[in-house]
């Protein structure tokens, strides 16, 4: 068998991902006919059949399922070396790829970043927004902000501090309903929560039963699209105490009854640690993040 070019694994998984070739063609900037030949290509290297047709799409066959995962970590290492080539030696220059929570990333990054850049010209940022955790090991991102302690061994962790999450709703919102003064009260009011079970969905039932008898009237798993909702007056939400202090009209309801902290992680490879872009980028995220969470507001 001979080796297939790491352009037709970048193809195949973004005909995964897309579930169609003019879904992969526009992500990849190429016609559907490329496309096309890549996934051919791709499978007469491997001499097996990767995707079948059906009414709502290409399906990936079983062995496109197995070979997932390693063309994701391709994918992530091309990734990687491209970032590692774009530096230079003793200077902060270069790519890094920052890896954060949806809030974190459009609430809290934005002016740490805007201060990178007017530091260090020549430095590029990647920004992953998103509630997934990525893989540092494996380089998918270089460095990463957590709201949970980092397990994996060979990484350089600093831990911040909490973050405060707390509920809130739109002044207007309350002046129509009326403001919630126990927990049994939420039972009247349109409470805004996520639409399916998660870890962090099952510790909050744990902790506050109360939210766990409650119906949620708008639901979505999407921790941007929560906060989205409560600044439009849907209804009452969780979202940290910090993205909203610069907000009068938000206002904060039964805090004695409702507060959650979020352990909160700067971390990175250590084979980074000698990298003056990733070095750079780290300390300046452990300092920015820490004011942050010393003032309870945005920088």
């Amino acid at each position: 068998m001979s080796t297939p070019s790491w352009d037709l694994y970048q193809t195949f998984l973004r005909v995964l991902e897309q579930g169609s070739l003019s879904g992969a063609a526009r992500e990849l900037g190429l016609t559907q006919p490329t496309v096309g030949r890549h996934i051919d290509a791709l499978e007469q290297a491997l001499g097996a059949e990767l995707f079948t047709r059906s009414q709502s799409g290409l399906l990936p066959t079983e062995l496109a399922l197995d070979l997932r995962p390693y063309a994701t970590t391709l994918a992530a290492t091309s990734a990687s070396l491209l970032r590692a080539a774009s530096s230079k030696r003793d200077q902060v220059a270069g790519t890094v790829r920052i890896s954060a929570s949806e809030v974190i990333a459009v609430e809290v990054l934005p002016p740490m970043l805007a201060a990178l850049h007017e530091a260090h010209p020549a430095l590029e940022i990647e920004l992953s927004a998103s509630d997934q955790v990525e893989d540092l090991l494996h380089r998918a991102a270089d460095i990463a902000v957590r709201m949970t302690e980092p397990s994996q061994e060979a990484l350089v962790v600093r831990r911040i501090g909490g973050i405060v999450v707390g509920m809130f709703a739109h002044r207007d919102y309350l002046e129509r309903h009326g403001t919630p003064r126990v927990a049994a009260d939420l039972a009247r009011h349109r409470v805004i929560g996520h639409d399916r079970q998660t870890a962090y969905v099952r510790a909050m039932s744990r902790r506050y039963p109360a939210l766990a008898r409650l119906v949620w009237a708008f639901r979505t798993d999407s921790n941007l699209a929560q906060l989205a909702a409560i600044r439009a007056g849907v209804g009452i939400g969780l979202c940290q105490v910090g993205v909203v202090a610069d907000a009068p009209e938000l206002v904060r309801v039964l805090p004695r009854a409702f507060e959650l902290t979020l352990e909160t992680f700067v971390a990175m490879h250590e084979n980074l640690r000698g990298s003056p872009r990733c070095r750079a980028v780290f300390d300046a995220l452990v300092a920015g993040l820490a004011s942050y969470l010393k003032t309870g507001r945005r920088a």
